[in-house]
């Protein structure tokens, strides 16, 4: 019996750098989408000292940009929401980043605690609130980038997003 294995045969195939795909420039898949929210989540020095919070309305800060998508950095003050709303003609990726949000939608609601993430595509509604006593922090990802947010009554909202 031969004991060589197939990195003994082979080699180590992350070693040979001519072989391995680039990692592309800017995210093209849901999957890339979420992956890039985790990546700017984890790097809190990229983000962190930007945060601001307003008592009068949310704050939020567009943090990157891509060809077709969009990174939103966005501050909730105890008790600040979105109301209903849909994304148009977008898709999306909400990432809490700190604190806590609760989502809303007519099929319930759920608390999304820090590192949690709702994927969903456009025709979506749903309505987002800080519904604890300390400030919560999220990052908004939107392919296409966000061009309209309409808002809704409970009877518009429409299916589950995925969780990722």
């Amino acid at each position: 019996m031969n004991s060589d294995s197939d990195l003994q045969i082979a080699g180590d195939i992350l070693a040979v750098q001519h072989l391995l795909q680039p990692a592309r420039e800017h995210p093209a898949t849901v999957a890339e989408f979420a992956g890039l929210a985790r990546s700017v989540a984890a790097d809190r020095a990229r983000w962190e000292h930007l945060v601001e919070y307003d008592a009068t309305s949310r704050w939020y800060h567009r943090l990157h940009t891509g060809p077709g998508y969009e990174v939103w950095l966005l501050s909730w003050v105890p008790g600040q929401g979105s109301g209903l709303h849909g994304h148009g003609d977008s898709s999306g990726v909400l990432t809490v980043l700190a604190g806590e949000l609760t989502e809303r939608t007519p099929h319930g609601e759920r608390t999304l605690r820090e590192g949690a993430q709702r994927v969903f595509a456009p025709g979506y509604t749903h309505e987002v609130v800080n519904d604890s006593l300390d400030g919560a922090v999220s990052l908004h990802v939107y392919y296409p980038g966000l061009t309209q947010m309409p808002m809704h009554t409970a009877a518009h909202c429409t299916a589950e997003p995925a969780v990722v």
